[in-house]
């Protein structure tokens, strides 16, 4: 008696084991035939399949076991789903992602985004979908809605979100024409993605949605095979604004942020991380400490550094300054503006387009045709905006030759020729392309590399408002920033001191906590310049310099690569476990070459060369390295970076001519100090000391006055006890000497597992 494929292959129900690869199976008529597709899998075997079968029905074929525990597949690299049917013929390499499994995590909260979508729309009426993607820590979706949700709104979300999980919906992946999407996303009565499906999604012949119960998103992929799947351990977090793709002139939305775990204690454990996180707040605490404050009147994103912000800041540069000149740098300054044909060379400019401040144009029509140009590129505007913005510009004086009647790419490439003739400007997106022009000011020889040009150099992104955040996410904020020309064999040294300089940097700090990442490039990606030649050569020295070193959580990862290179990004772990991308190294055989700056030098051979450039910022941002060590100390700064040092403390005003002595004292030693010659009682001048955080309080009264002696006060140890001036002194500047960092808590290695993916269209 013959017998059906599931008992052949190992069914759950059958006790038959699958044949070994290379055997033959009967088919339907009995005659035996080659196996037409094997499925290799990670342990090194293979099992063959008559007919095509889906990542679901190989999983129950190997057992019930992983049948159960399988969320999602990977093929031959690809994350799919399980429903994925794979090729009829050939040979593929499959992997079941389980919770076990890194990437499944990222999976699990995606779905999770879309039955909290799903809640909010069985709750609330006429709820319109835009956005709904996972981030390294969660998910969020944003979301246009008649009322405000707030955190009062989030337990009766999270009771729906649990009737979902506990229904067991399947996820149902629907694949259709683009017309046939468009109508859905009509019918369904979505106008964001009606527009997106439009627009942002115009080259796509094919769309995706997915269907849970009643619930039908547009959406890339992959999913959990059902809702309960997601279990317990999820959490509403806040709700925040957001704008319709980022455009402060369209719809404002709102952004419900939420974040999921398979295992209930993560979830616990997170959510007391966040709660820490709160506390150190670097928005809370900047303000509390007077070290930096944002008023809308200078701009959103703008930071004005307040004076004790402001000696953290000098700190930080005289340290790296001191780097500069014992490591042979030549410090230089450059403009915050240049002209767009500079950004253009490097590839800057329209690369950073979406980011960058509006062009500053000479002529008075100089943006409409920018912003025309721009839409024309992009395939987003109609003949009727088109005109009127034309005419607009006409009216501004634009008498330029535009031919309705030629395509979209070449009326864009005649407005772009007008352009041209009048001066624009960009405030500057980077400092690489200025000290370029500055290494091309004058003819180099091999002798003189290599050349080190570093600047605090300060640069401008246009980062949209829901994105900004206190110092960590700004529109204006200062580089570390250095680069080096070097010949090619001397990459490898120059990389590597680098780096060790970078190490230094952190070290200094405390910050020993971190691991590095080589960014490398997405070869399937459009968005990098240059040959692959120099792209592989760039990530083969970056590699093997780095693996010479030893580095500390060494990774490659492509796809974080910068546009023009490979990159080395020095991700640190703070003190309550938080991962932040701080120093960066990056190798560029791309803006020297002829197709970008044509930079040269004259070799040995009396010959034209070519440069290589290093790109490198030890702290990266001062703005965003300065929010985060707010943050890793708790604004409790070591002795040799706090604002300030020690602060004088009189008994009695009868003390108060020996506080001014020894205030002074101190000053003259190179400390920073104030004093506090109030009349208040001693234990309330000790508690505000306390709490505003100083390192050292330093009480004197009339017997110390004749003793020559202070009462010292340690912020970590408490009373020290009396000891001499001079002592105390010593003791102080020897602390600020060694940089020493005497209380940092560590915290476990991040975890990696929580990557943002790219799920959404």
């Amino acid at each position: 008696m013959m017998q059906g494929f599931a008992a052949v292959y190992g069914h759950p129900r059958s006790p038959q084991r699958p044949l070994r690869n290379g055997a033959h199976l009967p088919n339907s008529l009995g005659r035996y035939v080659a196996a037409m597709l094997t499925v290799q899998l990670p342990d090194g075997s293979s099992r063959p399949f008559e007919t095509a079968v889906t990542c679901r029905e190989v999983a129950e074929a190997i057992g019930p076991g992983l049948a159960k525990a399988a969320i999602a597949a990977e093929i031959d690299g690809v994350q799919r789903d399980l429903t994925y049917e794979l090729p009829a013929t050939g040979e593929v390499k499959l992997r079941f992602l389980t919770k076990r499994d890194a990437e499944a995590l990222a999976i699990m909260r995606h779905s999770c985004a879309h039955v909290m979508a799903q809640a909010v729309m069985r709750l609330y009426k006429d709820v319109q979908l835009a956005f709904g993607p996972t981030t390294s820590t969660g998910f969020y979706y944003d979301m246009l809605l008649p009322q405000p949700l707030t955190e009062d709104d989030f337990p009766k979300i999270e009771a729906e979100m649990k009737a979902i999980v506990k229904e067991d919906l399947a996820f149902e992946r629907m694949d259709k024409p683009r017309a046939e999407s468009l109508q859905l996303c009509e019918e369904l009565g979505q106008r964001f993605k009606v527009e997106h499906v439009e627009t942002g999604l115009g080259e796509e012949a094919e769309l995706s949605f997915y269907r849970q119960g009643e619930f039908i998103d547009l959406c890339r992929g992959v999913h959990i095979p059902s809702t309960s799947h997601i279990g317990k351990a999820f959490k509403l977090l806040n709700v925040a604004g957001a704008y319709w793709k980022g455009d402060a002139s369209r719809d404002q939305l709102q952004r419900l942020y939420a974040t999921a775990f398979f295992d209930k204690a993560e979830l616990d454990a997170h959510l007391k991380q966040v709660e820490e996180a709160k506390k150190r707040d670097h928005r809370v605490l900047g303000k509390q400490l007077e070290l930096f404050t944002i008023d809308n009147k200078v701009g959103s994103g703008l930071i004005l550094w307040l004076p004790k912000g402001a000696v953290i800041r000098q700190t930080l540069e005289a340290m790296i300054r001191e780097e500069l000149r014992s490591r042979g740098y030549e410090v230089v300054y450059t403009p915050h503006v240049g002209r767009v044909e500079l950004y253009e060379t490097s590839g800057h400019f329209p690369y950073y387009r979406e980011s960058q401040f509006p062009v500053l144009c000479e002529h008075n029509a100089g943006q409409l045709v920018d912003i025309l140009v721009e839409r024309l590129k992009a395939g987003e505007i109609t003949d009727d905006e088109e005109a009127k913005l034309l005419d607009a510009a006409r009216l501004l004086g634009f008498d330029g030759e535009v031919d309705p009647k030629k395509p979209p790419a070449e009326r864009a490439a005649a407005l772009d020729v007008w352009a041209h003739k009048h001066e624009r400007y960009l405030l500057k997106p980077m400092n690489c392309p200025h000290h370029i022009m500055i290494y091309k000011s004058k003819p180099r020889s091999y002798r003189d590399l290599p050349v080190r040009l570093a600047e605090f150099g300060t640069v401008y992104r246009y980062e949209q408002s829901g994105e900004l955040g206190g110092m960590t996410r700004v529109r204006g904020f200062t580089q570390d920033d250095a680069h080096l020309f070097c010949t090619p064999e001397q990459v490898a040294d120059e990389f590597r001191a680098c780096l060790e300089m970078t190490q230094a940097v952190l070290k200094s700090l405390g910050m020993n906590n971190y691991r590095v990442r080589l960014g490398f490039r997405d070869p399937d990606s459009s968005k990098y310049v240059g040959n692959e030649e120099l792209w592989d050569r760039a990530e083969s020295e970056l590699r093997s310099v780095c693996e010479s070193m030893d580095l500390p959580g060494l990774s490659i990862e492509p796809g974080e690569a910068a546009f023009y290179g490979p990159k080395a990004d020095f991700v640190v772990t703070d003190c309550i476990g938080r991962e932040w991308q701080l120093g960066t190294v990056q190798l560029d055989y791309n803006l020297p070459s002829e197709g970008r700056f044509a930079l040269e030098y004259i070799g040995a051979d009396n010959k034209p060369h070519r440069p290589v450039m290093i790109h490198r910022a030890p702290l990266g941002s001062l703005e965003r390295f300065v929010g985060v060590i707010i943050e890793h100390f708790a604004g409790a700064f070591p002795l040799w970076l706090a604002p300030v040092q020690a602060r004088v403390l009189t008994v009695s005003e009868k003390s108060e001519e020996y506080g001014r002595e020894v205030e002074a004292k101190l000053r003259a030693a190179g400390l920073r100090v104030e004093g506090d010659y109030r009349g208040s009682k001693l234990g309330a001048k000790i508690r505000e000391g306390q709490l505003e955080l100083v390192p050292y309080l330093v009480v004197v009264g009339e017997q110390d006055r004749d003793n020559g002696t202070v009462a010292l006060r340690d912020r970590i140890e408490g009373d020290l006890g009396s000891c001499s001036l001079a002592d105390a002194i010593a003791r102080l500047t020897e602390e600020v000497d060694d940089k020493r960092v005497r209380q940092v808590a560590e915290a476990p290695a991040a975890d990696l597992s929580a990557k943002a993916v790219g799920n959404e269209y």
